[in-house]
């Protein structure tokens, strides 16, 4: 849907959730460098299905070793990073199937990575997945977040506008 999008001066930008499950606020993350903003803005999702997928086209700039993390930038240079869980890194990929690679072209609705969200939270992890964006700073000039229930790929959960 917003497969070629650039976005216009002060035209909103709708990101889609790229999770299914329940949108709640970066305050809900029980790690302070999510929930006190320090890596971005952004929402977070508490998973109810173990799939993430791109939310539009991009770029993946960033696979993370373990799988349990990855960077995608869309077509106006935003960063977004995708967390899934919490200290998961200590998992070393256990649970964890990626799909991409860095430098692959996503489109909308692919597949990114799965997760077994029950052996995560059987190793005593937290499932909660943060979705930031990076350079938010540079980027963004306002963010507004919707929480509650969403699917992946179909609920909006941010709407943004690019900085001038």
């Amino acid at each position: 849907m917003f497969s070629k999008w650039k976005s216009k001066k002060n035209q909103p930008i709708e990101i889609l959730s790229p999770v299914t499950g329940e949108a709640v606020s970066l305050e809900k993350v029980p790690d302070e460098a999510f929930a006190g903003g320090h890596m971005g803005k952004g929402i977070a999702i508490e998973p109810t299905e173990g799939k993430l997928i791109a939310p539009f086209d991009g770029t993946v700039a960033h696979v993370i070793k373990s799988n349990h993390a990855v960077i995608i930038e869309d077509s106006n240079g935003l960063q977004f990073l995708f967390h899934i869980g919490i200290n998961t890194v200590g998992l070393k990929g256990v649970g964890f199937t990626s799909h991409i690679a860095t430098g692959d072209q996503v489109k909308a609705g692919q597949t990114l990575i799965e997760f077994d969200i029950e052996a995560i939270k059987a190793a005593g992890y937290p499932v909660i997945t943060p979705i930031i964006i990076t350079n938010s700073e540079d980027k963004v000039e306002s963010l507004d977040t919707t929480f509650g229930p969403v699917t992946a790929g179909s609920n909006s959960i941010m709407s943004l506008v690019l900085k001038g």
